[in-house]
């Protein structure tokens, strides 16, 4: 193709009788990558002959080859929106559609669904429409999507310690150059230098990941803005096509870029929210030690791109300096991610239907912490996946006695791993038994943090009533259960009085009450538990 035709091309296309389908109209989107044209129903998407080095759509092998990579990729989350690699033949002037004129292709487009701008992620929080029920959504087909990808074959060199150590050493190399403030030159060396000892501190558990099978074929660039509401169903869209070790990276890699995306727009309950929905239906609690630093990683990206876009000639002052902000802004959420948290842990105890998840949920969104549902983990001990009937009877199967002590230990476990991961961690458990409290007690003991009771109540008629409406949850109580559990409480000892919280959950936002006092007791400034 001449150096003209790509214009040319996007233009011809612009005909309505080039199509086998209606056409309600032309608008074009392009970006440095590539050129959209919307036709209305469909959308056909055309890769510019670029070479940046990392991308190289230089000749039109690569561009066919890249076409097919982004059709094969991108069907495992969209399938509805991506739908065919369409060859282009006749001329740039004169193209046909679909391969059937005479000759070669010149070029390839991919056929997509058309979806409406206004249903993007970024858009909806922006408005302030992104309800926590497509986060939820969300959450759960990220897990289900990292579940289901085979591990990295041993001979591909990617996701080894050394690899990702590269790609976060390049974003200072690039950075440095750019910037003259004196104040942000000292902020990057302090940010490499965190970055260095944090990196070196967890070598041996990313090898050990890698090692494990948890480097995978994943997104790659899973943030607000590839994700949108399609046919009423969460749809992630637009995955790293052109770069193997952009998407060959550790799950929790790849969920931090979503993590971090939300977090740089205030929407720290919502990344929480992401976060544990992801810890439930993914056993990957290893993984936590590793977020600050992909997070920052993550967020240095972004600083970084700011300052590339900023060398673009025809911005004006105003744009450079917002994305000058833009950078400093970025910058600073990283160097937020290296800060000491506060951890410490808090413990759920009531009957049945008593509150004690929608507490312990609000609780966690407000204060970032990680949720250990004891519903979640005795299921997983038992191969059962969150929202799976057990089919057990009262205090049978899941349910005797030798399972909840199971269960317990697990969530103690946990806790402690939690805890030491540097986060601050609720069990959500209806914790009866003093032995069961005990427990947990210790391990906040153990790891010299702060441990506080929660102890929710609830009039008997409103548990009956929320038990009858519970839906999509993991909770298997019913009625029945309510009518012999009263026997099962063993009251709070005095010593447990002493560092037990009483709420009435029928009363409202108690759990957003409770949590500024906590923040107020650990001086955590803002609603951030980190």
């Amino acid at each position: 193709m001449s150096e003209t035709s790509p214009g040319n091309l996007i233009l011809a296309l612009q005909n309505p009788d080039l199509y086998d389908h209606p056409v309600d109209g032309f608008q074009v989107i392009e970006t440095h990558i590539s050129q959209v044209i919307l036709t209305g129903d469909y959308a056909y998407k055309i890769k510019k002959p670029m070479d940046f080095g990392f991308l190289n759509f230089s000749t039109l092998d690569r561009r066919k080859h890249f076409c097919e990579e982004e059709l094969r990729l991108n069907r495992r989350l969209a399938e509805k929106l991506y739908l065919e690699v369409v060859p282009i033949t006749g001329t740039p002037e004169a193209p046909i559609l679909g391969g059937e004129g005479e000759g070669e292709a010149f070029e390839y487009a991919i056929k997509m669904r058309q979806f409406g701008q206004d249903q993007l992620f970024d858009r909806l929080q922006e408005q302030g429409e992104l309800a926590p029920d497509l986060l939820t959504d969300l959450a759960r087909q990220v897990a289900a999507f990292h579940d289901q990808l085979p591990p990295v074959p041993d001979e591909k060199p990617l996701g080894t310690p050394d690899a990702v150590f590269a790609a976060m050493q390049e974003n200072f190399d690039q950075i440095r150059p750019l910037i003259d403030d004196s104040d942000l030159l000292i902020q990057l060396d302090n940010l490499q230098a965190w970055t260095e000892s944090t990196f070196e501190r967890h070598r041996e558990l990313i090898a050990h990941r890698r090692g494990s099978g948890m480097v995978r074929e994943c997104h790659g660039d899973l943030h607000l803005a590839n994700i949108t509401r399609f046919e009423d169903e969460v749809t992630v869209f637009d995955c790293i096509e052109f770069n193997e070790p952009f998407r060959w990276i550790d799950v929790i890699n790849d969920l931090a870029f979503l993590l971090m995306d939300l977090e740089s727009r205030r929407e720290s309950a919502l990344a929480n929210q992401v976060l544990n929905t992801y810890l439930e239906h993914r056993d990957d609690f290893e993984a936590l030690p590793l977020l600050p630093l992909y997070k920052a990683y993550r967020a240095m990206v972004r600083a970084k791109i700011a300052l590339f876009t900023m060398a673009n000639p025809v911005l004006s002052d105003d744009e450079k300096a917002g994305l000058m902000q833009r950078y400093r802004d970025y910058a600073q959420l990283a160097e937020d991610y290296g800060t000491i948290p506060n951890h410490y842990l808090l413990a759920t105890t009531g009957l049945s239907a008593s509150g004690k998840t929608c507490v312990s949920a609000a609780m966690a969104n407000e204060l970032g912490l990680i949720r250990l549902r004891s519903d979640i983990e005795r299921k997983r001990l038992h191969g059962l996946a969150p929202l799976e009937s057990s089919r057990s009877p009262t205090g049978g199967n899941l349910y005797t006695g030798e399972a909840t002590e199971k269960t317990y230990q697990r969530l103690a476990e946990l806790a402690g791993q939690v805890l030491a991961a540097g986060f601050p961690v609720i069990v959500d458990a209806a914790s009866l038994k003093e032995r069961e409290r005990s427990l947990l007690a210790s391990v906040a003991e153990a790891q010299g943090v702060p441990f506080a009771l929660i102890h929710c109540e609830a009039p008997e008629d409103l548990r009956r009533e929320w038990i009858r409406n519970r839906r999509d949850d993991a909770s298997e109580a019913t009625e029945e259960l309510l009518d012999v559990q009263q026997a099962w409480f063993e009251p709070l000892t005095t010593e447990e009085k002493t560092h037990t919280v009483h709420l009435h959950t029928d009363q409202e936002h108690v759990a957003e009450a409770v949590a500024d006092r906590i923040r107020q007791h650990l001086g955590i400034p803002g609603g951030k538990a980190g």
